[in-house]
């Protein structure tokens, strides 16, 4: 049964934060399903995925090829990536559910502090999830580094 980690950024953005989550993630040998909400947000974050740094290369698609579901990392927008995912990454307010959340081995759910909108759907993230009966940690960077704050 897996767990929800809340990511609070405040000192970094997604597009900085993610590479370091999807490292970590694939260290595991978890298959990662990125969920957005906008197509050209995910467009946006899929070539910034490519323009890192050589020595830390994420092999990745964006959902819509023709390997979509060979691909250790597939930039989703919606639901049901074809990559059975182990692990799932919510970006820019994708949605994810308690179910999901129960069958992977990790959830993450990254959110731009600075804006109110992203703010609000996170807490209703949490909630939804934790009164699902969800595991649930809430991280912030606050102090430049990340902080286990709550835990449910």
């Amino acid at each position: 049964m897996g767990a929800a980690y809340f990511y609070h950024l405040t000192s970094a953005s997604v597009e900085q934060t993610l590479p370091m989550l999807l490292t970590k993630s694939r260290s595991a040998g978890w298959v990662v399903d990125v969920r957005g909400r906008d197509r050209p947000a995910m467009e946006r974050l899929d070539q910034a995925l490519w323009g890192g740094p050589a020595e830390g290369f994420l092999p990745h698609g964006l959902a819509g090829g023709d390997h979509d579901a060979e691909q250790p990392i597939l930039l989703t927008i919606g639901t049901g990536a074809a990559n059975a995912p182990t692990c799932l990454m919510s970006v820019h307010g994708g949605d994810i559910s308690a179910d999901e959340v129960q069958a992977a081995e990790r959830t993450c759910v990254l959110f731009d502090g600075h804006d109110g909108d992203a703010l609000a759907h996170a807490r209703v993230q949490w909630k939804t999830l934790t009164d699902a009966g969800c595991s649930a940690q809430y991280w912030s960077q606050d102090s430049g580094r990340w902080e286990k704050k709550a835990e449910r």
